[in-house]
């Protein structure tokens, strides 16, 4: 008997959960609140690691995709010091492609593909062990019952009230991101700063790092430490007024790294909230939780990553195992919170060491994880 089954969240962890289950031949309701899959800016690049991400869309079918879209050279990381100079500029091998960069919109198309994506359904609550199942609220009134709902919508999810009272906080970390759009015509000396891939700069509790996405597009992520109401007498949406508290922040840097921020087209407000490190639940019958709804942690390089394998190997526990639906999602679960913690310990333990009071602290951070 096929189970009635429903991811809430179209990101990279229920796209990959559902386009497994697709390739399985096994019907999937991806139910997602945005109207449209161009509704929003779909975010900066990722990259996917070979044991995480990519051995996900392998589970797909579609890492022979990925290959021909991802940027191999976009794994090439520059760091700087505050006055410009130069301390680290790692280039990947020709044939590197541990960590080759994909634009979130990318892979977002790549993982629709036939994927017939419910848009516009907000879920605003599940109500687990009723008679029918699990009973699914939309934003428009309408209900739904299903055998088992895959929460997948991240930081904030719907879902995880079902299974879990744990709440995201805050780090102490904000990034405000900026946008520099086709950078090797109209900014040629910050498209050499920036190179093939990343450049950081990093200085005592704040940190300037740009990141180049494809179509010579680029995010710029100014981190620092500061109390979550640190705006209170700043206008977000005035850009200016932004622009020059930044610029005031980081009075000092070099010129040409300072460039980065002075041709900000606009800014977004983005502090880093994270769930607590060990987050796990007394599992709840016909729900669970995959990617940032599960084990949301610092940006740096593990959650799309695990959300995606995670959402892969869930799928495949399914769509090819003895046909125990609970026994599958228990087992799953077990596997998550286990590989979650370890990568929750490591990327709290980095984001402490990036944004430090002792610059030299991301330096050595990126020479034990860079290849020598």
């Amino acid at each position: 008997m096929r189970h009635r089954i429903a991811v809430v969240g179209s990101g990279p962890a229920g796209l990959t959960f559902a386009r497994v289950l697709h390739r399985h031949g096994y019907p999937v309701a991806v139910l997602e609140r945005d109207p449209a899959p161009d509704a929003r800016p779909p975010g900066g690049t990722l990259d996917l690691q070979e044991g995480l991400g990519q051995l996900a869309l392998d589970k797909a079918g579609l890492l022979a995709e990925f290959q021909a879209l991802s940027r191999p050279e976009g794994q090439a990381m520059r760091i700087l010091d505050a006055d410009g100079t130069v301390l680290r500029d790692w280039q990947p091998r020709p044939d590197d492609r541990a960590n080759p960069e994909i634009d979130r919109g990318q892979l977002r198309d790549l993982l629709l593909g036939p994927l017939d994506v419910q848009w516009g359904r907000g879920v605003t609550q599940v109500v687990p062990g009723t008679r029918d199942g699990v009973l699914v609220h939309f934003a428009d009134g309408r209900q739904e019952t299903f055998d088992l709902v895959v929460g997948a919508d991240g930081a904030w999810s719907r879902i995880r009230p079902a299974v879990s009272s744990a709440t995201p906080h805050y780090t102490g970390v904000t990034y405000v991101e900026t946008s520099l759009d086709d950078v090797d015509t109209r900014h040629p000396d910050l498209a050499r700063l920036i190179g093939d891939g990343s450049v950081a700069v990093y200085g005592v509790n704040r940190a300037l790092v740009a990141q180049r996405n494809s179509g010579g597009h680029v995010k710029v992520y100014a981190q620092f430490r500061a109390p979550l109401d640190w705006h209170t007498n700043l206008d977000l949406a005035d850009v200016e007024a932004v622009r020059s508290s930044l610029l005031a922040l980081f009075d000092g840097w070099a010129a040409p790294v300072l460039d980065l921020l002075r041709h900000g087209t606009a800014f977004v407000h983005r502090p880093l909230y994270v769930l607590p490190v060990s987050h796990t639940w007394t599992h709840v019958f016909g729900v669970t939780l995959l990617g940032d709804a599960a084990h949301l942690m610092p940006p740096l390089g593990a959650g799309a990553n695990l959300a995606m394998l995670e959402g892969a190997e869930l799928a495949e526990s399914i769509a090819t195992g003895p046909g125990d639906l609970d026994e599958a999602v228990r087992a799953f679960e077990e596997q998550m919170w286990a590989r979650a913690g370890r990568w929750a310990k490591i990327t709290m333990a980095g984001l402490e060491r990036l944004v430090s009071p002792d610059p030299a602290e991301a330096l050595a951070l990126f020479d034990q994880v860079q290849p020598s």
